[in-house]
């Protein structure tokens, strides 16, 4: 069976999350569908986000939408980025890191890779490696 797996985010603000991500890992938005543009919606739920598409690192896709309940995912899901290059995995760690918390830092570990964990300001662990 061949599937592809989408990890998405429920955000307290997904257009805020989603420019976090564009600046810490580069990528765009692809898409971006507001709550307002659905037939029927409530007037308040207007400018929020329904669905957005997310290119981050390199062609990797998330999608996120504004929730309205907790969110944070840090006990229970964390998202893995594996790069080639030990600077830009370095790059990444600092950057996801910015106005989170450091969980373990980014160094060569005992089985030969590089690796570091986050937490992001919104709540999302990393899991960063480089592997040679």
């Amino acid at each position: 069976m061949n599937a592809k797996l989408t990890p998405y985010i429920a955000s307290q603000d997904a257009r805020a999350q989603a420019d976090f991500y564009i600046q810490a890992l580069g990528g765009e938005i692809q898409s971006l569908m507001t709550h307002g543009q659905n037939p029927g919606s409530p007037a308040e739920l207007s400018d929020k986000v329904m669905h957005m598409v997310l290119s981050v690192a390199g062609g990797n896709v998330l999608f996120l939408s504004d929730a309205f309940g907790p969110t944070g995912a840090e006990g229970s899901v964390a998202f893995g980025l594996a790069f080639g290059d030990v600077e830009a995995a370095r790059q990444a760690y600092a950057n996801l890191g910015e106005g989170g918390t450091q969980k373990h830092p980014f160094e060569r570990q005992t089985w030969g890779a590089y690796y570091g964990e986050v937490v992001d300001r919104f709540g999302i662990r990393w899991q960063i490696v480089q592997q040679d």
